[in-house]
């Protein structure tokens, strides 16, 4: 008898880091690719991609050990997801290449 099992998932190879103007143009653009179900929820992964929704990001302040802040982080312009899988057509204009990126999927 042969078994039928999948032994590794698709491999999926491309990372994208993107940065829209605000929540509202990606939820859009979510919307548009068809990663937004019946009920409103962004579907975060399947067999083909994941979204990981970073959002609002801050460059580092600085901070006594007590955790008071000495310098206030500084918010990065722009509302920021990170997609693994095929980038959706039209997304190109929202790529961003962090040389330090705040997340990042481990694979």
């Amino acid at each position: 008898m042969e078994d039928n099992f999948i032994t590794s998932a698709p491999a999926v190879t491309s990372t994208y880091f993107l940065k829209f103007p605000d929540e509202e143009t990606s939820l859009a653009k979510l919307k548009a690719a068809g990663f937004i179900n019946e009920d409103n929820e962004i579907i975060t992964a399947s067999h083909s991609h994941a979204i990981d929704v970073v959002g609002i990001i801050s460059q580092s302040g600085e901070y006594e050990p007590d955790g008071t802040v000495i310098v206030e982080p500084t918010p990065v312009e722009g509302w920021h997801v990170n997609y693994l899988g095929e980038l959706p057509s039209g997304w190109e204009s929202y790529l961003v290449t962090p040389t330090s990126p705040v997340r990042v999927f481990y694979t």
